[in-house]
């Protein structure tokens, strides 16, 4: 329209008869600009709706996690690494976007998705049914399970030894569903903790007599060489999976998906696993 309005006004004044053919060729114009204009609103509506989109065009991808070796953590070299932190980097890379970490209370992880202070939780997820319901989840790629740990010289039979016992877990963990859906842990008494790591702290110091937690991170983080030479692993519970959380109906959820099995076709997935010493899903 700023072209034509200039034209308009190039017109000598005096020709009025020849003003006319001007303004009929932009009414002429202006039908298909206005269509045009139409047929773009939907187009940048979807664009609104993508999730994909919403990411691109911002050039980057905030991923909530937690501090959990060997997923994501700094290590002796200050360096921040993990399993999760090199496989989310390799996937944004794909992506053509940024990858941003930022550090979540696990207990609000689903506020924080929601409200769009992250693009995702990528931290060793535990795939359930509630959270399959009320987040974009990826496929399975690492397996996992929910392990007991106390200190090396605790006895231990089963889990029926942890009666009255103070238990430990991250709140809003797949460790605190374990311990609520156990019928002899629900009989203990459960102090909920904001990071895994803090329940290995309560069991050092013995104000907690046991901590239900990851497997993959108790693997890396007790026993002989560690911080937690005096804890050990003494029961295996329930078996699991993690899984990517995006937000519901995240067209980012198939994406990744698709990065997943070009990773797991390249062996780049699995050179990461046996760099730390995991084991992928099925």
């Amino acid at each position: 329209m700023l072209a034509l309005a200039a034209f308009g006004c190039a017109q000598p004044a005096a020709q009025a008869p020849a003003e006319e053919a001007p303004a009929e060729e932009a009414a002429a114009e202006e039908a298909p600009a206005e269509e045009a204009a139409t047929e773009e609103a939907p187009a940048a509506e979807a664009a609104a709706d993508s999730d994909l989109a919403y990411i691109q065009e911002k050039g980057n991808m905030i991923i909530g996690y937690t501090v959990y070796e060997p997923m994501n953590y700094t290590d002796e070299n200050g360096e921040f690494t993990g399993f999760d932190t090199e496989l989310a980097t390799l996937v944004c890379e794909k992506l053509g976007v940024e990858p941003v970490f930022q550090e979540i209370d696990w207990n609000t992880k689903e506020v924080e998705l929601n409200g769009k202070t992250i693009d995702c939780i990528w931290n060793g997820m535990t795939l359930d049914a509630d959270r399959e319901a009320n987040m974009a989840c990826t496929k399975p790629y690492v397996k996992n399970a929910q392990v007991v740990v106390m200190k090396a010289d605790a006895e231990y039979t089963d889990t029926s030894s942890l009666i009255g016992k103070t238990v430990v877990a991250e709140m809003g963990s797949a460790g605190e569903t374990t311990i609520q859906g156990d019928e002899n842990l629900a009989q203990a008494s459960y102090v909920g903790k904001s990071v895994q790591t803090e329940c290995l702290l309560e069991v050092k110091a013995g104000t907690a007599d046991a901590a239900v937690l990851d497997l993959t991170l108790a693997k890396a983080m007790v026993g002989e060489g560690t911080d937690y030479a005096d804890l050990a692993i003494v029961d295996e519970l329930a078996v699991e999976n993690y899984g990517v959380g995006f937000r519901q109906g995240s067209d980012v959820r198939d994406a990744v998906n698709t990065i997943f099995d070009e990773l797991v076709a390249d062996g780049s997935m699995q050179a990461l696993a046996d760099k730390y010493g995991l084991e992928l899903a099925e």
